[in-house]
């Protein structure tokens, strides 16, 4: 498999192509690195390519907070231009400068 660059960056607010959730990207994967188990369970019609970059995103709904492992198919730039209400995020971010998550000033190498 080749590796492609990320279309989206760590802090992005990205929202499901396909599915009601927004979110902001905390960690990418050049490429799928999850489970096979967890990779078949997806249905083949919508089920992503691998050879993609591949992003942790700290998501929520109308109902709930989570976390997601989205394909860059199916994510797209954040229509609300607003922060997320993850708890999570306060974690890893600094603040929301109004388009994108500052991360935390921290050690280097994470």
């Amino acid at each position: 498999m080749t590796e492609k660059e990320a279309k989206f960056a760590i802090g992005a607010v990205v929202r499901h192509r396909l599915f009601p959730f927004r979110g902001v990207i905390f960690d990418v994967d050049p490429v799928f690195a999850n489970s096979e188990e967890w990779w078949l369970a997806i249905p083949e019609e919508i089920r992503p390519r691998k050879d993609q970059p591949f992003y942790h995103v700290y998501a929520e709904n109308e109902d709930s907070y989570y976390t997601a492992y989205v394909s860059e198919q199916n994510l797209l730039p954040d229509a609300e231009h607003g922060p997320v209400g993850h708890p999570d995020a306060k974690a890893l971010f600094d603040r929301f400068d109004g388009e994108r998550y500052l991360p935390k000033a921290g050690p280097k190498g994470h």
